[in-house]
């Protein structure tokens, strides 16, 4: 049966011949962080993808077309990734974001399945190459002719993607609808009947790269640590610079200067302030890279608006994540300040003071005094009587 050239689906579903598309560049990251990108285009503005094979999948006349399609992340980075969504049309219009298996936008089979399509990707081409692939086969008792090639892997790794995603199945007597050669139909089937077998029992969904960092304080004084900051991390952390004067360092509870080797999830940091140190603020940043890993699903940034078929990825690829703490500091109280005591009366004026025993010393002259005053005065008053 001749294969439709006007309508390619899975590979590029698009109306091949005419259809014309607005090519633009991908956005900055969505709010919530996710990653995204756009399917790459060659000069004629057609989607850029490494071709297998047309595929019959019992849907008629309409065969449809395997394709490793490239995109380009909008951070940096390119990504392997086939389709699913059978019947949707491919765009290279639209931002692919990423989004978790449970936000697949569209009911069927994939919901269900999503575990084992990732098993598939996993075990198919391209994270499994093309020599350890054929080598699973004659393990497995299958002659292959002379090895699995790249369009075959391509072809079955796709149509086994859309057994479990779309619920359509290929057909194993002859599996490929432009291909009459009995060596790459042979090929095409044994791969496929081996990622959608028995052995296939699912990979979960796997953790995207996280970077956070959580500060008991933030704020202290010169002459002590600020903090700590708990780093918590899914990657490997690859770079810590700081934005502090001089003097201040990003340290350990021992006062130790840390450097990125040093940290890892579950690492507690602390900025250090030496005395003296003029009041004010600063901060410190870390990067990670870890794997936007195989099975991750992109779908249509406002789907409803702009329907586009989903894409899954086959490979993994490395990715930066960042996180900022900040920390201020102020002067260090100054101490309050003591007086000495001046020395008493009566001291020794060397090292102590004399006993206290209740009674002030000056009240015995005091009172000599009056009494002295006052027989001179009787004196002076017994004379002038006498005379008188």
């Amino acid at each position: 049966m001749q294969v439709r050239s006007t309508l390619v689906r899975g590979g590029i579903a698009a109306l091949a011949a005419a259809a014309a598309v607005m090519i633009g560049s991908p956005a900055a990251l969505a709010d919530d962080g996710a990653a995204r990108g756009r399917v790459v285009t060659d000069k004629a503005g057609e989607a850029k993808a490494t071709d297998g094979y047309a595929l019959n999948l019992g849907l008629g006349d309409v065969h449809y077309i395997a394709k490793l399609f490239d995109m380009k992340l909008s951070k940096g980075g390119t990504l392997k990734l086939y389709c699913v969504q059978l019947t949707v049309g491919l765009r290279t219009d639209v931002d692919m974001v990423e989004r978790p298996w449970n936000k697949y936008p569209a009911p069927g089979p994939f919901n269900t399945n999503s575990a084992k399509i990732n098993w598939v990707l996993h075990h198919g081409y391209p994270a499994t190459g093309l020599d350890a692939l054929g080598n699973v086969l004659t393990k497995a008792g299958v002659e292959t002719h002379d090895g699995i090639s790249e369009r075959e892997a391509i072809a079955a790794t796709q149509a086994a993607v859309w057994h479990f995603s779309d619920g359509v199945n290929l057909d194993l007597d002859k599996p490929l609808s432009d291909q009459d050669d009995a060596g790459n139909n042979a090929d095409v089937a044994a791969l496929y009947k081996y990622l959608t077998g028995d052995q296939n029992k699912g990979i979960g969904e796997q953790p995207k790269p996280t970077l956070n960092i959580a500060a008991d304080k933030t704020d202290g004084t010169a002459g002590g640590k600020i903090g700590p900051y708990s780093v918590a991390t899914t990657g490997d952390i690859t770079s810590l610079t700081s934005q502090l004067p001089d003097g201040v360092k990003i340290t350990d509870k021992d006062g130790k200067e840390l450097k990125a080797a040093d940290v890892k999830d579950g690492s507690k940091l602390y900025v250090d302030v030496p005395a003296g140190t003029q009041p004010g603020k600063g901060g410190f940043t870390l990067k990670a890279t870890g794997e936007l890993d195989t099975g991750r699903l992109f779908v249509a940034e406002n789907y409803a608006r702009q329907e586009a078929q989903s894409l899954i990825v086959a490979s993994s690829e490395k990715t930066e994540v960042t996180a900022n703490a900040a920390a201020s500091w102020s002067e260090a109280a100054a101490p309050t300040a003591t007086t000495a005591p001046s020395t008493p009366a009566g001291s020794t004026g060397g090292g102590g003071e004399l006993a206290n025993t209740g009674v002030d010393a000056a009240v015995p002259f005091t009172v000599g005094g009056l009494l002295l005053g006052g027989g001179a005065l009787m004196l002076l008053l017994n004379r002038r009587r006498s005379r008188a």
